[in-house]
């Protein structure tokens, strides 16, 4: 890669991750600030902007510099996504995003995705557990539509956000997802998974991808 394309890219990704861990933006609206701090009103090149990857490393170096509740916060959040996949194992739960990562900052929600054909069973099963929640939609993993999301706080301060996929989706939720490197990560992880990480104390280092479901 053309060293200054690489530095751009270095640079963008680094405030893309402060904008992320101060602002609890996500991570397209915090890589489109980033640019237009640096660009101002100028032409941004596609081939400049980091990719999430690229952010998540610069954001993991921040909050391992910056946040000294970090690993502690990891350790709860993974802590209270087992719970919630234990609640919910009928639902074929899996942990996504920053804390199935390991990278969590303050305003990260606990984002679990189950893939059932029986999600009015699933709100009901929430109610009878005193669950108050809040329903919208979340991008399909996929890109291509959109999913339902039931958004709730447990412990006063931990957000859990679950979208509800089909059963069908379960089979492309576990295809490997190829890095710039050529390697495979998963990008999220079942009840075993979970229970693996938290057993070996894990950081940011997730384990294998779940074979396919037949």
């Amino acid at each position: 890669m053309d060293p200054l394309r690489s530095d751009v890219r270095s640079e963008l990704a680094s405030l893309a991750a402060q904008l992320i861990a101060d602002s609890g933006l996500d991570y397209q609206s915090a890589k489109r600030k980033a640019a237009r701090q640096v660009f101002r009103d100028g032409y941004v090149n596609a081939a400049m902007l980091p990719d999430n990857q690229e952010i998540d490393q610069s954001l993991l170096e921040h909050l391992e510099l910056f946040d000294l509740e970090h690993d502690l916060r990891v350790a709860r959040y993974r802590g209270a996504a087992l719970h919630w996949m234990e609640q919910l194992d009928e639902f074929n739960p899996y942990l996504a995003g920053a804390v199935w990562k390991g990278i969590v900052a303050a305003h990260a929600p606990i984002h679990l995705q189950v893939f059932t054909d029986e999600a009015k069973e699933l709100e009901i099963r929430l109610l009878n557990q005193g669950i108050k929640f809040d329903v919208s939609e979340i991008a399909h993993f996929a890109g291509r539509s959109h999913v339902p999301a039931l958004t709730f706080y447990w412990e006063h301060d931990l957000p859990i956000l679950v979208s509800v996929y089909r059963y069908d989706d379960l089979r492309g939720a576990l295809r490997r997802q190829k890095t710039a490197g050529g390697t495979a990560r998963a990008e999220r992880g079942n009840l075993a998974a979970v229970r693996e990480l938290l057993a070996a104390g894990s950081g940011n280092a997730a384990p294998q991808q779940e074979s396919e479901p037949p």
